[in-house]
Order: C-alpha cells, then structure tokens, then sequence
C-alpha cells in the first residue's frame, strides 16, 4: 500500500486538535488528544472524546467546531441508520465517509468542521478516509489533522510503515499524539484510541500521565 498523508486542515477548521488514523496489517487505529477549544487559544474542556462512533466497525475524527461536528455525525448516524435498512447490510466505510463528506459541502457556507473516518468492512478491509469542506474525500493509509499535526510531519514520515502489526501501530498512533500534545498549545488531556479490526472494536485510553516523554515539558 502507498505511504502517504494529508493534513486533514481547512481555513477555519484545524483549530485545537491533534487527530490521526493510521492503517496496519489487518485493521486500523484511529485517535485523538482530548482538549477542546475556542477560537485556538482558550481551552474549553480537558475531557472530550473526538473518536466518534458511526456504525459497529466505522469511527470518524472531528476537528474544527464541536458543535458543528456533533451535528453533522448526529445526522450522518441517522442516515447510515436508513442506509442499512435499504441495503439489509452493514454500510461500508467509504458509504459513511461520503456520508459526512456530501453533509460538509452541501453546508460549507454555515460549518466549520473536517472529519478522518475510519473502519473495517469486509468488501475492502481497513480504510481511512479524509473529508473536507471543500469536497474532498481521499482515501489514504495514514493521515492526520489539526493543529497539532505541524509539530508531526517529521515523524509520520520516518515512523509510520503500512505492514505494521496492531501493537506497533498503537505505539505509533500514541506516539504521534504525544509529541503534538506536547508542543501544541491548545492539544492535550489524554489520548482516545480505537482499534477496529475484522473480529471487533477496541477502545483504549492513555492518561496523560502514562504518555511517552520526547523532551522536558
């Protein structure tokens, strides 16, 4: 699979945030940090879960407003609801990232939110998809968002690799989180983790206390 990454960053929307997912052999990691903030520089919460369940095997990322990106995954959950009914099937994982790409454009004008999705289903295995305002949805191996992902480019370059088994991606994921969390202001608290696999959903949190130190902080 081919090595590359976009910063999931639109003008107005990678505001206090570190988010990634990263692919390895046999499912994917997608994360975050979990402050929240306004306007870049107040931090509103220290406890917010960006990792956001879709559907069983299907989880996004949220950067920009909270309270745009709540509202967009609310309605994107029920649509995917409506879609499975139709179809009598699980949706795949590019059907809810075109989901919540087509709610970001149809209402780009009023929103200020970017999504990372990422899942399992068993036509294409693990995916990570990036969605934007503008109407971009790429498909990709590893990516990551936010304002905290300038401080990581260096990193994602040099550490991620595409066969890499559930644990080390893991500690590439946390990794990542970390030295962002640890250089960007307005990124921090702990690091949500969620591991999706053919056999099922793993949710891990590292405490900030238990996250891997690069330099004095």
């Amino acid at each position: 699979m081919e090595k590359h990454y976009t910063e999931s960053k639109v003008k107005g929307v990678s505001t206090g945030t570190t988010i990634l997912a990263a692919i390895f052999d046999g499912g994917v990691v997608i994360g975050s940090d979990s402050r929240a903030s306004i306007g870049g520089e107040y931090v509103s919460s220290k406890t917010i879960n960006k990792v956001v369940q879709v559907h069983d095997k299907i989880f996004c990322c949220m950067a920009g407003s909270l309270a745009d990106a709540q509202a967009v995954i609310k309605t994107a959950k029920f649509q995917l609801s409506f879609h499975c009914v139709q179809m009598e099937s699980p949706p795949l994982v590019i059907a809810a990232a075109s989901v919540l790409k087509e709610l970001c454009y149809k209402h780009k004008d009023e929103l200020q939110a970017g999504f990372i999705t990422a899942g399992w289903d068993k036509k294409k295995g693990p995916q990570v998809y990036v969605a934007s305002l503008g109407g971009m949805l790429i498909s990709q191996s590893v990516t990551i968002g936010g304002s905290g992902s300038t401080y990581i480019y260096g990193y994602v370059d040099a550490k991620y690799k595409p066969d890499m088994t559930r644990e080390e991606c893991q500690q590439f994921a946390t990794n990542a989180i970390a030295l962002a969390m640890g250089r960007d202001n307005v990124s921090g608290g702990v690091v949500h983790l969620v591991v999706i696999t053919e056999k099922g959903v793993e949710h891990v949190v590292v405490p900030g206390d238990k996250l891997p130190r690069f330099h004095d902080e």
